[in-house]
C-alpha cells in the first residue's frame, strides 16, 4: 500500500539536505559545464558525420549533456542509502509501519526533484552559449524524458546500494557502470558513427533512448521515433522502480 505521508516526509528530507549543501549544486554542474563549454564551443564549426543537415554540434550536444547530468546525479542518489545505513537512519525507516515501495518512491521523488533542479540550471546556461529550442511546447515533452531518465537511474542506484554496504566501494563500482552507459548512449556523437557491434550494445542502454527523446523534442533530430523512445523509457523506469523496491526490501538495515 502506498503511504503518501511517508513519501512526502522523505521527499522533504531530501530537499532540505539539497538546499543546505550548496556545494553539491556547484559540484554537480561543474563537469557537464566543462563538457558543454569545451566540446560545444570547440567543435561548433565542425561538420560531424551522421548529424543531419542544419544541426550544429552545440545543438546536438546540449541534450546529451543534459542526459549526462541526470545520469550522474541520479545514479549517485543511491549513495544516500548507504549514508543512512552508516548512521542508523535506515534502520529507523525500515522498522516504520510503511511499505518499502513508499520508502523507495519517497527517495526517488526527492532524487528526481534535486536532479531536475540541477539539469534545469544547466539547461538555462546552455542558452547563454547559443542553444536554441525548436519549439517551446515540445519542451514539456523533453521534461518528461528527463524525469524518466532520472527515475530510471535513481532506481539503478538503489539497486546497487541495496546490494552493497561500503560507500567507497559503491562509488568505484558505479564509475565502472555509468561511464560505459554515458559513452554508449550517443550523448557526444551520433549512433550511426558506431560500428555495428557497438551500436548493438548501445541499444541495451536506457540512456540512449532518453537522450534520443530529448533531442527529438528539443531540436527535431533523433535516431528513433518519439513514441518508441517514450515507451522504452517508460518501461525502463517502471522496471527499475520495482526492482529497486524488491532489493531494498530484502536488504539488511545494518
Amino acid at each position: 500500500m502506498i503511504d503518501r505521508a511517508a513519501i512526502t516526509v522523505l521527499w522533504l528530507r531530501e530537499m532540505k539536505r539539497f538546499v543546505r549543501a550548496k556545494s553539491r549544486i556547484i559540484g554537480a554542474l561543474a563537469m557537464p559545464l566543462f563538457f558543454l563549454g569545451f566540446l560545444g564551443m570547440g567543435f561548433r564549426r565542425m561538420a560531424i558525420p551522421g548529424m543531419g543537415d542544419g544541426v550544429g554540434y552545440l545543438q546536438f550536444l546540449v541534450p546529451g549533456i543534459l542526459g549526462m547530468s541526470l545520469l550522474f546525479s541520479s545514479t549517485f542518489g543511491g549513495l544516500s542509502v548507504l549514508w543512512d545505513r552508516e548512521f542508523g537512519f535506515l534502520k529507523e525507516i525500515m522498522v516504520a509501519p510503511v511499505s518499502r515501495v513508499s520508502i523507495v518512491l519517497g527517495r526517488i521523488a526527492g532524487g528526481v526533484t534535486t536532479s531536475m533542479i540541477q539539469v534545469l540550471l544547466l539547461f538555462g546556461i546552455s542558452f547563454l552559449m547559443g542553444f536554441r529550442l525548436r519549439s517551446l511546447p515540445m519542451l514539456l515533452l523533453a521534461l518528461v524524458f528527463m524525469i524518466l531518465i532520472s527515475v530510471t537511474f535513481l532506481g539503478l542506484g538503489l539497486v546497487f546500494a541495496s546490494m552493497m554496504k561500503d560507500m567507497q566501494g559503491f562509488s568505484i563500482v558505479m564509475n565502472f557502470v555509468i561511464f560505459p552507459l554515458f559513452f554508449l548512449s550517443g550523448a557526444l556523437y551520433p549512433l550511426d558513427n558506431f560500428p555495428a557491434w557497438l551500436r548493438a550494445l548501445s541499444y541495451l542502454d536506457p540512456l540512449t533512448y532518453g537522450i534520443d527523446g530529448i533531442r527529438a523534442a528539443l531540436i527535431g533530430y533523433s535516431s528513433f521515433s518519439l513514441v518508441f523512445n517514450l515507451v522504452v523509457m517508460g518501461c525502463f523506469a517502471l522496471g527499475m522502480i520495482f526492482l529497486g523496491a524488491f532489493l531494498f526490501e530484502r536488504s539488511e538495515s545494518v
